[in-house]
């Protein structure tokens, strides 16, 4: 159903990939949009357990895209040197594909954003809980269910194996 990445030598392992989900702080998540446009929003998420999680408005265009195709994709870029002299970057990211769709049991929205506030304010935990309970009827929470995901590296990032190996 997905495609095989063409250059295998720089597809990241799984828990390579995970890593950078577990460390980055925004990423790019693209919907269907308004009029067959493709829509791309930067935001801040956090990964738990195959799914990405996002806090966005109850009303506006993500909620709208979402509701009228649950297909999505997010890209990550963890890193993002050009190197002016080589003509090239060295970059390393993931893609994930999935279904998303609008968490509607407070308990597991309650979930999510405890994990958003546990990546992004460690160690405030009751702060956390208080900003949750004061928000919670003001905002959603997207989870993408991953599907599929690859990270990819720039070649010249590629360990060089042992002549041995």
């Amino acid at each position: 159903m997905f495609r095989e990445m063409r250059r295998k030598k720089q597809l990241l392992s799984d828990a390579e990939t995970i890593k950078i989900l577990n460390t980055a702080t925004s990423g790019t998540l693209a919907l269907s949009g308004d009029n067959g446009y493709p829509y791309a929003v930067p935001l801040s998420f956090v990964y738990q357990d195959g799914s990405i999680y996002f806090h966005i408005a109850r009303e506006g265009h993500k909620v709208d895209s979402i509701r009228r195709s649950d297909k999505a994709s997010f890209c990550v870029i963890d890193k993002d040197e050009v190197i002016t002299q080589e003509l090239t970057t060295l970059y390393r990211s993931v893609i994930v594909f999935g279904r998303i769709r609008l968490l509607e049991d407070v308990a597991a929205i309650k979930s999510a954003l405890q994990y958003l506030g546990d990546k992004y304010s460690p160690g405030y935990t009751e702060r956390t809980q208080q900003a949750i309970a004061r928000e919670l009827k003001n905002l959603a929470i997207a989870e993408l269910a991953i599907e599929h995901m690859t990270g990819k590296q720039a070649i010249e990032l590629v360990p060089a194996k042992a002549d041995n190996e």
